[in-house]
């Protein structure tokens, strides 16, 4: 008897990454320069992994998150804006942590919090000029909570553009069984579309759970994507996010969850992983409930079990790219989605 499956598919609680057990979200937004900075913290630690396969990715402990290096668990990963000056964030993150005694333990009583980034670049997109700084990140994570994570202008996505629209951040989860969640958080400053330009069909629509888009018409037809459509700069674009759930795994699981979850990216953008992008995937376990077992198949469950927590995360993934684009704003003469397609306000989670 199988033990762990999916009888009706269904969203988490809040429909975002904070749905996952001891996962907390915090942001700093600055609407002058149009940037930001985004914390999904763990206080008690999560086994971490990471998948980088843009172009031009801007990271930042990516290496320690190998599997055959010695650190298990981060306590934080950061998202931020500014481009490569905007790593500083994590600084913040970690001065915030270390007053608090929370870190990877080196010795008489001292501790250095492990804390992963990477950047998109929105830089010179604000009326004013400036960048991210350290006190961004202390500020952020200062703001944690497990409270519903809210969509669009905020955070990382402050300045994020997206496929010729306003870009943003975007979250969703989905229940699998046995206790089991997954969440993604999503930063979509891609030079591929979301959607297809010439009718705003959402690629990955197919993947909605609870009627999470009913904002936009179901029957919205999708032509071949056309990639000779968009004007792409080097180095000036990027999705970056988070997938994490509950579930008990490895660090070579957490690498795995991660790089399946880069599916859902690439199914949900196009073109993505492209030589403008630095798209990079984190994946954080918080480990509180294990993975079932399959009684009659006990060579294959584990497996079986682990791959279909992969195959959710990245639709969860696709799903958050969608709410990040639908959520998103005009601002200071970047046009949004909604008023492009002419669809309906959507209600902030």
């Amino acid at each position: 008897m199988v033990i762990f499956r999916i009888t009706m598919r269904r969203s988490g609680r809040n429909n975002c990454i904070t749905d996952v057990s001891g996962i907390k979200v915090g942001h700093y937004t600055d609407r002058k320069i149009l940037s930001g900075v985004t914390v999904i913290a763990t206080e008690d630690g999560a086994v971490g992994g990471v998948d980088v396969r843009g172009g031009a990715p801007g990271t930042r402990e990516t290496d320690l998150l190998d599997p055959v290096n010695m650190i298990e668990k981060v306590n934080a990963v950061v998202l931020c804006g500014g481009s490569a000056y905007g790593l500083c964030a994590a600084d913040g993150v970690m001065r915030r942590f270390e007053e608090k005694g929370i870190g990877h333990p080196v010795g008489e009583g001292r501790v250095v919090p492990i804390v992963p980034a990477a950047v998109i670049f929105d830089l010179g997109r604000g009326e004013v000029k400036g960048r991210i700084e350290e006190k961004a990140g202390y500020d952020a994570l200062a703001s944690a909570s497990s409270d519903p994570v809210p969509n669009g202008n905020i955070g990382a996505g402050t300045g994020a553009i997206s496929g010729g629209v306003k870009g943003g951040l975007g979250s969703s989860s989905e229940v699998l069984g046995n206790g089991i969640t997954v969440g993604a958080l999503a930063v979509v400053n891609s030079t591929g579309s979301a959607f297809d330009p010439e009718t705003g069909g959402f690629y990955t629509r197919h993947l909605e759970l609870n009627k999470e888009f009913a904002s936009i018409a179901s029957d919205i037809p999708i032509g071949v994507p056309a990639y000779t459509r968009l004007q792409p700069v080097f180095g000036q674009h990027t999705t970056i996010g988070v997938v994490a759930t509950n579930a008990r795994v490895t660090k070579s699981q957490a690498s795995k969850l991660a790089q399946m979850a880069q599916d859902g990216l690439a199914r949900a953008i196009y073109p993505s992983h492209t030589m403008f992008d630095g798209d990079v995937i984190f994946s954080l376990a918080t480990g509180c409930t294990t993975l079932p077992e399959d009684e009659m198949r006990y060579d294959l469950s584990p497996n079986r079990a682990f791959s279909l927590l992969g195959a959710c995360a990245a639709d969860c993934f696709s799903r958050a790219v969608i709410h990040a684009i639908l959520a998103a704003d005009s601002i200071q003469g970047f046009q949004c989605y909604r008023e492009r397609y002419k669809v309906g306000l959507i209600l902030e989670k």
